[in-house]
């Protein structure tokens, strides 16, 4: 019999109308004792759980992450009570033929007594309060692109093409033309004299893409639904804004907020985000490997045979992986940068997308490093991209030498 690590604990499953529960009991060498019983998910039901769980001593308890939202209601209530755990149901697995909830409960409690779960990771509640405000930002974006697409195809079916003459219709040029378009009170001439700076240099192709149009007063009320439901969402992202900002202010975010700025490529938008999603105390994360196999951001192994296979990143975060490959493009752009020279040595030998991935990951044991030490990020001057390509030139030159040709320089 395998020596049990936690002697009190309690396995759930859990699922939308109720849950089950096993309580197992008894010392580490003992055949534990076993009760399951079963709760609603309502409050009453899961305060009583709650106190059963203390009238029998548990001092863990273990869920499956099931659903989008399922272990949220009952993590929120016992996490004052008892320490849970939270685990993924692809580690957790029952054996087959053996599917029912008690069963699954009873698993659970089993391997949790045993300490054969590995825990995932779920951030304080500021945190937990912080990702919502920053994934329903994400979410609002989201959507204001796609709002724009369908403006962009109404304008498309109406035979208006300002979107093959300006780079965005919804520039400052384009946003007058179009408001002039919904108007019909311009012509072609007109309209194409409304663009501003640089777009007045397209006036001829403007004339062209808006002369003959067949917007309809069917096209241009969805236009108008579409430009008031923009701003809204606007309106909405600035709020959530503001609020993420007023969070950004509390001491225990704040220092870690400020540094996550000095990191080429993060901003004020990026650095909240990674906030959100891994917190501010790297304790959680003991090095920066846990970390980016956490994230996704790693490519998984797969050796066998003494042969090593090139493999996928893992699903991970996919949040924090979009802010991170967004940042890394950003950090591209910083002249003079360790992570710009990182980046044109990695294009060159495996091309700009995977060349951002491993970006993506340089970045994020940076944001390791910088959290953990709470000091800035500083840099040595990087050895630029002609730095290297004169290196690369001198040993070109060598092997020419060698195979006994004389080289000399051309001015």
């Amino acid at each position: 019999m395998i020596e049990a690590i936690i002697e009190r604990c309690a396995g759930i499953d859990v699922g939308k109308k109720f849950v089950v529960v096993c309580v197992m009991t008894g010392g580490a060498k003992d055949e534990p004792r076993t009760q399951i019983k079963k709760f609603g998910t309502i409050v009453s039901e899961l305060q009583r759980l709650a106190e059963w769980l203390v009238a029998e001593g548990c001092t863990h308890a273990v869920m499956e992450s099931t659903g989008s939202y399922y272990w949220k209601p009952v993590f929120n209530l016992l996490e004052a009570c008892v320490h849970v755990i939270l685990a993924n149901a692809a580690d957790v697995q029952n054996r087959r033929g053996h599917k029912t909830d008690p069963n699954d409960s009873r698993w659970l409690a089993h391997l949790l007594r045993h300490g054969m779960i590995r825990p995932s990771f779920i951030p304080p509640l500021a945190i937990r309060e912080l990702r919502d405000l920053t994934r329903r930002r994400r979410q609002l974006i989201g959507e204001n692109s796609r709002e724009r697409n369908r403006v962009q195809k109404v304008l498309e079916d109406a035979n208006v093409k300002l979107g093959d003459v300006l780079s965005d219709v919804f520039c400052v040029s384009g946003k007058l033309m179009l408001a002039a378009l919904l108007d019909g009170q311009m012509t072609a001439e007109q309209i194409a004299n409304l663009a501003k700076k640089k777009a007045r240099e397209k006036i001829p192709q403007i004339v062209a893409s808006v002369a003959d149009h067949r917007l309809s007063g069917h096209q241009r009320f969805l236009i108008r639904h579409a430009l008031r439901h923009l701003e809204f969402l606007d309106q909405e992202v600035e709020a959530l804004n503001q609020e993420i900002r007023r969070r950004m202010e509390d001491p225990a975010l704040a220092e870690a907020f400020h540094l996550l700025q000095s990191i080429p490529g993060i901003k004020e938008e990026s650095a909240a985000s990674i906030l959100a999603e891994i917190g501010a105390d790297m304790e959680q994360f003991p090095t920066a490997a846990q970390l980016s196999s956490w994230s996704g951001l790693c490519p998984a192994n797969h050796e066998s045979a003494g042969v090593k296979k090139s493999v996928r990143t893992n699903r991970g975060n996919v949040w924090l992986k979009t802010t991170l490959t967004q940042s890394a493009w950003a950090a591209t752009n910083r002249r003079g940068s360790r992570l710009q020279s990182r980046y044109h040595a990695l294009r060159t030998r495996c091309g700009n997308k995977r060349a951002i991935v491993a970006l993506g990951h340089t970045l994020l044991k940076t944001i390791h490093a910088v959290l953990s030490a709470k000091m800035p990020y500083r840099e040595d001057p990087a050895i630029t991209r002609d730095d290297r390509n004169v290196e690369r030139a001198q040993h070109h030159i060598r092997c020419l030498k060698k195979l006994g040709y004389n080289t000399f320089a051309v001015e």
